[in-house]
């Protein structure tokens, strides 16, 4: 633990998670555990350039009335310059991230991804004399881990090998500040109440397309083993659609498109939408009646939104990032216990009106 005699009462604090979709989600409420108890600190965030549009509705606002949150987000664009590293624009990029990030000099760092190039960050961060830089001691089951980022540490935090991501955030935000865990009871929150309230209606080309009622069905994740059978899908569908819902089924690839595709053709006035972006996605989601999805970015989303969610497990476990803080979510299935149909269709009815 540290000294927190040697460290200043409004600290400067670095808060380290680059990727991926659903894992920036998970993050997100160490920032309001923080401002609870350091309302004056400076909170800095490095992300992936990718996922900066998950943090914007964090941001300080100016004013006495101002929203206090976070204070600057870094982009940071590893995925693209790897694959130009030749390229004399991508070190130019690097550098210019390099001095963004040294601007401050940090009092605490906190890294909960628990990879090497997480960890590297960490090293090219500005620290102050007394800095603690925090990150994980060891694994939880099913999630990514490179034991060579401790050496970036000087507080490795060990985390039960089964815990769910936001639970496991608090634990290396608690030890890095030296304050008792914070208990499950205190349900974590995601995006200001106000942003929420205040989401924008999708853009006019959805718009024009998406009929009210709607039910958004993310089928698609990285991971095949993850997915939902397509004949569940259908018969989740053509119930969803004999109620007056219009089922929409959105994909991020060709291959994925072409799944929306197959289902839709088989369930009445379905629709397969135009591609969109994650800053699309939060007004999709805000006006839907209900999102069903896998364990995938978009499905916790809608869960981080507080929206109407089922999220559907089929071969990832239900403890790792299950939606446990909302009356609003229902989570069904586990690791290799797909939900029948009959348990989806259940879990929809609770939520739908």
């Amino acid at each position: 633990m540290i000294n927190t005699l040697a460290q200043p009462a409004n600290p400067k604090i670095l808060l380290v998670k680059l990727s991926s979709l659903g894992d920036v989600l998970h993050n997100l409420p160490i920032v309001w555990d923080l401002r609870a108890r350091l309302p004056d600190a400076q909170i800095d965030w490095v992300v992936e350039e990718g996922y900066v549009h998950l943090l914007t509705p964090l941001l300080s606002k100016e004013g006495n009335d101002g929203f206090k949150g976070i204070d600057r987000i870094i982009p940071f664009g590893l995925r693209r310059w790897k694959k130009n590293l030749l390229k004399l624009s991508t070190w130019k990029e690097f550098f210019a991230f390099k001095r963004s990030l040294q601007q401050v000099s940090y009092d605490v760092i906190i890294e909960t991804q628990g990879l090497l190039k997480s960890a590297l960050v960490c090293s090219l961060a500005k620290k102050s004399p007394t800095a603690v830089v925090a990150g994980l001691a060891n694994a939880t089951e099913f999630s990514g881990y490179e034991p060579v980022a401790r050496a970036f540490y000087n507080q490795s935090v060990q985390v039960p090998t089964q815990c769910h991501a936001v639970d496991r955030s608090r634990w290396v935000m608690c030890s890095a500040l030296d304050w008792a865990l914070l208990e499950r009871s205190s349900a974590p929150q995601f995006y200001p109440v106000q942003y929420i309230q205040s989401l924008p209606s999708p853009t006019q080309a959805l718009s024009q397309q998406l009929v009210a009622p709607y039910v958004l069905c993310f089928h698609s994740t990285a991971r095949e083993a993850k997915r939902w059978p397509n004949g569940h899908w259908i018969a989740l569908g053509q119930k969803l659609s004999s109620r007056g819902y219009q089922v929409v089924l959105p994909w991020g690839n060709l291959a994925e498109r072409a799944v929306s595709e197959e289902i839709a053709a088989q369930i009445p006035n379905a629709l397969v939408p135009p591609a969109f972006s994650i800053e699309d996605a939060f007004a999709v989601i805000a006006g839907a009646a209900l999102t069903v999805g896998v364990d995938t970015g978009l499905t916790h989303l809608a869960a981080a939104l507080n929206k109407p969610t089922v999220e559907i497990y089929c071969d990832s476990p239900l403890w790792k990032t299950e939606g446990y803080w909302s009356n609003n979510i229902r989570n069904v299935g586990d690791i290799q216990k797909p939900p029948k149909v009959a348990e989806v269709l259940q879990a929809t009815n609770e939520l739908l009106p």
